[in-house]
């Protein structure tokens, strides 16, 4: 199993930037598919971006990205360190959230009922 652990969160301006990490305890981290999700109060946690594992290469693998996010958000992964992160640069209010890392091991892409580890979220606000 893996344990996460996110971090980075808080409240920065409106074109600003935020860099989410999500810190991950045990080999398993790697071979699993990661996600970053967001959830507003009241709403369905929403999948923000995913980075898969390539099995072949013994690697990151394709990146999705939801259209709110697109060119500005970037997912990205550190096997060697445990850690996958999410660079978050022009900001628009309406990103804020709570921010949740997530692993996955299905091949499948990355939805809410596939997850097998959440971490316990971090907070973003985007003030105007």
């Amino acid at each position: 199993q893996v344990q996460l652990v996110e971090s980075g969160g808080g409240l920065v301006q409106a074109g600003g930037s935020l860099k989410l990490s999500c810190e991950g305890s045990g080999r398993s981290f790697r071979s699993y598919h990661m996600g970053w999700f967001r959830q507003d109060p009241g709403k369905e946690r929403e999948l923000v971006a995913a980075i898969s594992w390539n099995t072949e290469s013994g690697g990151p693998g394709p990146t999705w990205y939801h259209d709110s996010v697109k060119g500005r958000f970037t997912i990205s992964r550190d096997d060697a360190k445990n850690t996958a992160y999410l660079q978050m640069n022009d900001l628009k209010v309406e990103d804020t959230a709570v921010y949740f890392c997530a692993s996955q091991r299905a091949p499948q892409p990355v939805a809410v009922d596939r997850v097998d580890f959440w971490g316990q979220g971090t907070r973003v606000t985007v003030s105007s």
